[in-house]
């Protein structure tokens, strides 16, 4: 390896000959410009420190929480009784918890979604909340068609709890039912989980999905919104960008874990590609309304008004 050398003096070059005076100038100079530096970096220091503190002191007064419930609405399509029946659906479930509400809408990510079907509007509200409430520990994304039916289960207990989670992980199951070649590894501890979910008879279905905060939540998110993806035009949009980004990412796939369907997820009667024992009973913590919003011959505030009418009943009798 060769490195550059500094130009040689050429000998019969005179030096400029600097005075003793001129050298003492200089020296007063360079200190006071020391001394000023050192005070500017003092001075940002402080503003920083300050700044950060105050910023701290306001994410505080927000209140932290173990989990925060992201709903993505669309208010342009439904009306707003129908909204706010599922906001006080939420609302009920996250104060009985301590859990904190993330409400979004879908036209607040139409830029995001640069032409791409509007049901990717879930990539960027979940990255949303992350960055809205960093101390979090886990994101549950629940869409819209669909209502807490047994509040009293907390997602701690139901679902999170080690030994819990241990107990429902399903291992060497297809990721894309019926018959996927690419399966759920039987290694997986609970401790490696960093995201749950589950199938309906054809897809992975992220309608319902628990993420935890760290770094894997933030390389996931941004995979799934790969603008290639988006662009591709899948039969199911983002679901169908889930099916092939878990079988062929293994870095996703060994963070995941499939729990039985009824679980956190447990469709309407009214929704055919339930998996086997995958429509709600009663006692079931969720109930969706899948494709209530697709089919013309379904009407998601048809279908939720009498189970609501069964949740508020039980809400009253307490």
């Amino acid at each position: 390896m060769q490195f550059a050398l500094p130009p040689r003096r050429n000998p019969h070059t005179s030096s400029y000959a600097r005075s003793p005076r001129l050298s003492l100038q200089r020296r007063k100079q360079l200190k006071a410009a020391a001394i000023l530096g050192l005070a500017l970096v003092t001075i940002f220091f402080l503003l920083t420190y300050l700044s950060s503190s105050s910023a701290a002191s306001i994410s505080v007064s927000t209140g932290t929480s173990s989990v925060v419930i992201v709903t993505v609405l669309d208010r342009a399509r439904f009306s707003d009784d129908y909204v706010q029946k599922i906001i006080k659906n939420r609302e009920d479930y996250a104060s009985r918890h301590g859990y904190i509400n993330f409400f979004a809408s879908v036209s607040d990510y139409d830029a995001a979604l640069d032409n791409a079907p509007r049901s990717w509007a879930i990539v960027p509200a979940i990255r949303h909340a992350m960055a809205s409430h960093p101390r979090a520990a886990y994101f549950f994304h629940l869409d819209p068609h669909a209502l807490i039916m047994n509040p009293s289960k907390s997602l701690e207990s139901h679902v999170l709890e080690k030994n819990r989670l241990q107990s429902l992980m399903l291992k060497e199951t297809p990721v894309v039912p019926p018959d996927s070649i690419i399966k759920t590894f039987s290694h997986l501890k609970p401790d490696d989980v960093d995201l749950i979910m589950s199938t309906d008879s054809e897809d992975l279905n992220p309608g319902s999905l628990l993420l935890r905060q760290g770094e894997f939540a933030r390389f996931f998110l941004d995979l799934w919104f790969e603008p290639l993806y988006r662009k591709y035009n899948f039969q199911k949009a983002e679901m169908h960008a889930l099916d092939h980004i878990i079988q062929w990412h293994p870095t996703v796939l060994a963070r995941l874990a499939l729990v039985p369907q009824r679980i956190m997820n447990a469709y309407s009667k009214d929704s055919s590609t339930a998996s086997v024992d995958g429509t709600y009973k009663d006692g079931d913590l969720i109930i969706r309304f899948f494709g209530c919003d697709s089919d013309p011959k379904r009407n998601c505030e048809k279908e939720m008004d009498p189970y609501y009418n069964l949740w508020a009943k039980k809400l009253k009798s307490g």
